[in-house]
């Protein structure tokens, strides 16, 4: 594959597969500061390019005009090679990328940009046209760098007042039965159902946060990629000396021995130091365990072997574990119990010493979200709200079951239309994935869904809309997907390319659920307002939700829109493509 500031043109297109646009730059051509201005109006001006650059494309063009001729370079030649050439005088004039120019420029003082040739370029990856699943597997992972970059990015501290002035909590966990998971495309998960209720009652914003899983969780609070951590978290004296914080505990649980249900018993059973003389414990070392089987191998006379298995998760290991990878792990109780209703592979052997407390974590320097944390905790905590949610989660082995049974573990199947999906997204350069996460937004994946306003099937498409695309029967899965996408895809071509990579997928998104000049409005209503037009998440969409108060949307050229729907689309939209990337990072299989 070409993987350099490679620009799409026409002729490259005939022989290569280009992937998704990863940026709109423009063409800047690049003369010196002393040139007299006359010099190119009486003669043509000479720049200087490689031979068969999109840049030597622009200039043909543009020498039909007899504006410009071309001195076509056969040798390789590197960008600062040729600005030095250009301001030494070896040649009146070249043409840069503006990307590159930003970088470039400054370090030749004596050199002018300008965008003379009026020219703008997509610059993308590019493969072999007989290697069509590289090109998606890049089309995916461009789509998910750019959502997770904006994600992980680390944000200034903050406490309580800094959170309520942007109405979002971040909350860093893991994808983990206990804490949050995908069921059937809704999110869920114990730690979540509490914080979107917290979130509920202080009109906030919930984001969940979830770095690979070999990141440590204090690490990532401390760097600012969330406001708390919430990820079924034992108290320790050793993430205290990390910096942690620890909320009210509201659960209390052991640390349980695991082993393969064909492990022989012990008559009579031994003491857990006992069990695992000198045995081999496999645990991630970012957990609590790691620490305690430490403290425990201090006292045996034949210390038992712990084996560090880095980003592995609880359900990993015993899945392992009842393999036969290692002979035993370690578990929480509470996630032992969850295990169990759905599985009968494994068994408990034993107990480490002692009972640990579960609770959130902040840093130090959050006492107003400690407080904030602690009194929802004491208001809710073993009331019927904390109760219910609890017994959904840790008691009732039906609906654990029902829970488990669906639970997203990978993505390999994200819904009964995924190779539909698959073919018409890689048509025109989309995650597949998040068409999915758009689809379950629409219609909860029912293809015989139709709304109030007479949109229809599982991308609820209006039928005039798919009529203008010459298609029908949008009752028809295939019919309904394919007009989904292309209207996706009519919608993104209404924006500036300058837009982001991943601004533009969140832009287009509003578009599908308000349309295009509401988000218009929207955009010119937060450049108004001193905010960047350019940028969804914290600023259009707040524009957004301006735009269904009477002061605002009578200035608008489109009017009145129920602004919090696309508001709101949008970030479940996103919230569950990420959760499906949390799943395909949990993918990684364990290796001894």
């Amino acid at each position: 594959m070409i993987a350099t500031n490679f620009s799409r043109t026409r002729e490259r297109a005939g022989q290569v597969a280009f992937t998704r646009a990863l940026q709109h730059v423009r063409e800047l051509l690049v003369t010196r500061r002393d040139m007299p201005a006359a010099q190119f109006d009486v003669e043509p001006l000479q720049v200087a390019v490689r031979r068969g650059s999109a840049f030597a494309e622009t200039l043909s063009a543009e020498a039909s005009q007899q504006r410009f001729s071309i001195a076509y370079l056969d040798e390789p030649i590197e960008h600062d090679d040729l600005l030095a050439a250009v301001a030494a005088g070896e040649y009146p004039a070249t043409v840069i990328d503006s990307n590159l120019a930003d970088a470039l420029l400054p370090s030749y003082p004596g050199l002018v940009a300008s965008a003379e040739l009026q020219s703008q370029r997509a610059i993308a990856w590019a493969v072999r046209r007989d290697a069509p699943q590289l090109k998606r597997a890049l089309d995916e992972f461009f789509t998910a760098e750019h959502v997770l970059a904006s994600q992980h990015r680390e944000y200034p501290l903050r406490d309580w007042s800094a959170i309520r002035e942007t109405r979002t909590l971040r909350v860093l966990t893991r994808n983990h039965p206990a804490s949050y998971f995908m069921w059937r495309g809704e999110l869920m998960g114990f730690d979540y159902d509490l914080l979107k209720q917290f979130a509920r009652e202080n009109r906030l914003r919930l984001s969940m946060v979830v770095p690979g899983p070999d990141v440590d969780l204090a690490e990532a609070l401390q760097a600012g990629m969330g406001d708390v951590i919430a990820a079924s978290l034992t108290v320790t004296d050793a993430r205290r000396q990390q910096g942690l914080v620890f909320s009210r505990p509201y659960m209390t649980v052991t640390e349980q021995v695991i082993a393969a249900v064909s492990t022989p018993a012990a008559d009579p059973t031994p003491s857990v130091s006992e069990l695992l003389s000198a045995q081999r414990v496999a645990v991630n070392p970012l957990t609590s365990y790691h620490a305690n089987l430490l403290a425990l191998a201090g006292v045996q006379e034949e210390p038992l072997q712990i084996v560090p298995v880095q980003g592995a998760t609880t359900e990993q290991l015993i899945d392992a574990v009842a393999e036969g990878t290692y002979p035993y792990t370690v578990a929480d109780s509470h996630l032992v119990a969850i295990e169990s209703t759905y599985r009968n592979d494994f068994a408990v052997v034993g107990a480490l010493p002692g009972k640990r407390d579960i609770a959130w974590a902040v840093r130090p320097d959050q006492p107003q979200l400690l407080q904030q944390l602690d009194d929802f905790l004491k208001k809710h905590h073993r009331g019927l709200f904390f109760n219910v949610t609890y017994n959904k989660y840790f008691k009732n082995a039906k609906r654990i079951r029902r829970h488990q049974r669906d639970r997203l573990r990978n993505i390999d199947q994200l819904s009964p239309y995924d190779p539909i999906v698959r073919k018409h997204a890689a048509d025109v350069d989309r995650d597949w994935r998040m068409v999915v996460s758009q689809m379950y937004q629409e219609s909860q994946f029912n293809p015989r869904a139709e709304s109030f306003a007479g949109a229809q099937g599982l991308m609820q498409v209006l039928p005039r809309t798919a009529k203008q695309m010459g298609i029908n029967n949008l009752f028809e899965p295939e019919n309904s997907i394919r007009a989904g996408v292309s209207y996706l895809g009519w919608l993104e071509e209404r924006f500036p390319r300058e837009l982001p990579f991943d601004q533009k997928i969140y832009f287009t998104l509003a578009a599908y659920n308000a349309g295009h000049g509401h988000v218009r409005d929207a955009r010119k209503l937060a450049a108004r307002l001193g905010r960047d037009p350019n940028r969804w998440f914290g600023s259009v969409e707040e524009a957004m939700l301006m735009l269904s108060q009477p002061e605002y949307y009578r200035q608008a050229r489109f009017g009145y829109v129920r602004g919090r729907e696309p508001v709101n689309y949008v970030r479940e939209i996103r919230a569950r493509y990420l959760g499906y990337l949390s799943v395909a990072r949990n993918e990684t299989g364990i290796v001894e």
